[in-house]
């Protein structure tokens, strides 16, 4: 297996788990529409849907975020970084990864871990006039925190292939983010067709590259 195939292997992992969970908010939707309408239509609120809403948006939220490291969604302020040559942006990351990401990630799974066994330990519910068991909800914590833990440790590995190649390695989405910017260009109106051209036509050669150096590979 190639260090690319492992990056991608983890990529798609993080991605399922992403997609998959994201199901959640189908259910919160329904949750709170068939609760609006018992409360203010047959005036027949629910004692436990506001607790049961909080896990399933905290869950939902909490196991998204390999998915969002995964395809480099998450907010970057990029005035300098976005002008930086690869090389450098991989050393400013892979820094930033062992100074913050690791010390703050590693604490949450093993904090999450300890709070999930000590709420197992009292079989802790919540406080209302329907209990619910909570502690399963949270153990939630210590997986959405081992999730992220494994997708930044390939993302790490990602800043040192960097360092290495001079490039980035390409993420499984490239392919369609370069349709989109194509697409976007084609209909814009604030950018001529010649410069149109050509950042179409250098967004296709490095997908071109990309593809036959992981075909090399």
């Amino acid at each position: 297996m190639t260090i690319d195939n492992l990056l991608h292997g983890v990529e798609s992992a993080s991605t399922w788990i992403g997609k998959a969970f994201a199901w959640l908010i189908v259910a919160l939707m329904l949750l709170v529409t068939v609760e609006v309408f018992k409360r203010y239509i047959l005036n027949m609120p629910t004692a436990w849907v506001f607790d049961v809403s909080n896990m399933l948006y905290g869950t939902l939220f909490m196991m998204s975020g390999a998915y969002a490291l995964a395809h480099d969604g998450h907010v970057r302020g990029d005035f300098l970084y976005g002008n930086m040559k690869p090389r450098r942006q991989a050393a400013l990351d892979l820094v930033l990864y062992f100074a913050f990401f690791l010390p703050g990630i590693m604490a949450l799974t093993w904090a999450g871990w300890v709070y999930a066994g000590d709420a197992l330990k009292i079989h802790e519910t919540t406080f209302n006039a329907t209990p619910l068991p909570i502690y399963p909800f949270k153990y939630i914590i210590p997986l959405a925190g081992a999730t992220v833990l494994v997708q930044g440790i390939s993302e790490m590995l990602r800043c040192i292939v960097c360092l290495k190649r001079g490039e980035w390695t390409p993420r499984l989405d490239d392919a369609q983010e370069i349709d989109v910017v194509e697409q976007q260009l084609a209909g814009s109106i604030y950018v001529d067709e010649d410069t149109k051209r050509d950042a179409i036509a250098r967004a296709k050669s490095i997908d071109e590259a990309a593809r036959q150096r992981m075909e090399q590979e």
